[in-house]
């Protein structure tokens, strides 16, 4: 019943106060990383899959520059990720503009990680229920590590979310959120400035 009638307007009444609430805090730090990313912008979009494998944008704050190498490819993330950008990221206050996303109904506030959506054909049939809820901002994953779980891990604990969703879920959610947070756990994989890309196999 929760799922069903409850979440959606919680999402909309929540991520709707906090826009008001922290839009000062949001201007600052766009005005922040317009200068850190050396003209590459403060905002950064891309599209993902979610609920059901539906396509949206998303949006967060752009926490590295466009830097290229002499043949004009990207240079690794470990080499564009500005100080400003790593401060933003460990602190979270990169996935604030996704509150957006929550309004239009593309996301939930918890829910598993929205992905990119070249990694669809690789889910195993049972991965792929991470799909049957809108992703979130935060989830189940994310409180128990982060970019520092591996991929099959991740999956395990978003299918358990899907399982297990209910308020009771949320609010423990939400709480653990806080504390990794604040203790600044989990933020890249091992070895990465971000987290390995998704192979189907690791």
């Amino acid at each position: 019943m929760y799922s069903r009638f409850f979440k959606r307007p919680i999402d909309i009444a929540v991520a709707a106060a906090a826009l008001l609430c922290l839009s000062p805090v949001l201007a600052a730090v766009a005005v922040w990383l317009h200068f850190a990313n050396k003209g590459a912008g403060a905002f950064f979009s891309q599209l993902r899959p979610g609920r059901g494998g539906r396509i949206f944008r998303l949006y967060k704050f752009k926490t590295m520059t466009d830097e290229r190498d002499e043949h004009g490819q990207l240079l690794p993330d470990a080499a564009r990720l500005t100080r400003a950008g790593r401060l933003v990221r460990s602190t979270s206050l990169d996935e604030l503009p996704q509150l957006w996303n929550v309004l239009r109904g593309d996301m939930s506030l918890i829910g598993p990680r929205p992905l990119l959506p070249e990694y669809l054909p690789l889910y195993s049939p049972e991965q792929a229920h991470r799909h049957d809820v809108r992703p979130g901002i935060t989830g189940w994953a994310q409180c128990h590590g982060r970019n520092a779980l591996s991929w099959k891990r991740k999956f395990e604990l978003d299918v358990w979310y899907v399982r297990h969703l209910s308020f009771a879920t949320d609010c423990r959610i939400v709480a653990l959120t806080i504390g990794s947070v604040l203790r600044r756990e989990g933020i890249s994989g091992e070895g990465h400035a971000t987290s390995e890309p998704f192979n189907g196999r690791n």
